[in-house]
């Protein structure tokens, strides 16, 4: 494929106000077929089906796999070619996630220590921050500095928009950062240049603490603290279609996967039922 329709196909993912980082996964995909397939840049449906089934005998996961054909999927789309989408496979709904890779709130404020310790103030509300609200990371340069003033922000993301309130708590602690910091206006977290930090210095930040608190780095990521977020509301408030809007889905479907419980949590509640003799 060449960069020029990588390039093209990019620009109107844009235009369709996709996410810079899921138009970046998509453009990547569609390479990665085109590498694999060879193919004319119109691709018939067989190719794209037999190119989905060569991934599954690679190895790759369900989800990997459905990941990718969407990407494809879209770039027909794009061509004016929906005839030459494919099927995605057909994966049932999980009712549980994987332990190894679910943070949990013991875990995460073992990372909140270990920042304080370290005098790391900048991660240490940003992780606080993404957590308390629940938004994503690359939401987080709606939280500005008028919006701690209002105690709420405003998301636009994926072609929509939300409010969402800030805790009282957390705006009394990003108010005392922006007075230290002489931040007057825009966005309250940035770099020394002082635009905004992105997804790559809070992964390198995240990951740094591991070792100190003491947390597998497999399960520290920025989205982590999301689901984090969302077992934790779905908990007390046990509403799913208020969790979805706060969330900012567009399918309570998509809620479901935040919240399901870990594999071990699962057990215990198998166990709990005592249905052998």
């Amino acid at each position: 494929m060449q960069n020029a329709t990588t390039s093209s196909y990019g620009h109107w993912l844009e235009q369709q106000e996709y996410s810079p980082a899921t138009i970046r996964k998509y453009t990547r995909a569609v390479e990665h077929f085109f590498r694999d397939t060879r193919s004319a840049p119109l691709p018939a449906k067989e190719t794209v089906a037999a190119w989905r089934d060569d991934l599954v005998r690679r190895g790759y996961a369900v989800t990997a796999v459905n990941a990718l054909l969407a990407a494809v999927n879209r770039y027909q789309d794009f061509c004016g070619n929906p005839a030459g989408k494919a099927r995605p496979l057909k994966c049932q709904r999980r009712v549980f996630c994987d332990a190894d890779r679910e943070l949990s709130r013991a875990e995460y404020f073992r990372l909140l220590q270990a920042a304080r310790n370290s005098g790391q103030q900048r991660i240490l509300l940003i992780l606080q921050t993404l957590c308390a609200t629940g938004i994503r990371v690359s939401e987080l340069r709606a939280i500005t500095r008028d919006a701690v003033r209002r105690r709420k922000a405003t998301i636009r993301c994926k072609g929509k928009c939300r409010e969402i309130l800030l805790p009282a708590e957390l705006c009394r602690r990003l108010e005392t950062w922006c007075r230290r910091h002489r931040i007057h206006s825009g966005a309250v977290f940035v770099t020394r240049t002082g635009t905004p930090v992105d997804r790559s210095n809070i992964w390198k930040e995240m990951k740094a603490l591991c070792d100190q608190a003491g947390v597998a780095r497999k399960k520290v990521f920025p989205h982590n603290l999301r689901h984090l977020f969302a077992r934790t509301f779905y908990k007390m408030e046990r509403d799913l279609a208020k969790l979805a809007d706060v969330l900012g889905h567009s399918s309570i479907e998509t809620t479901r996967i935040y919240i399901m419980e870990s594999g071990a949590e699962h057990e215990r509640l198998l166990n709990r039922m005592h249905l052998l003799l």
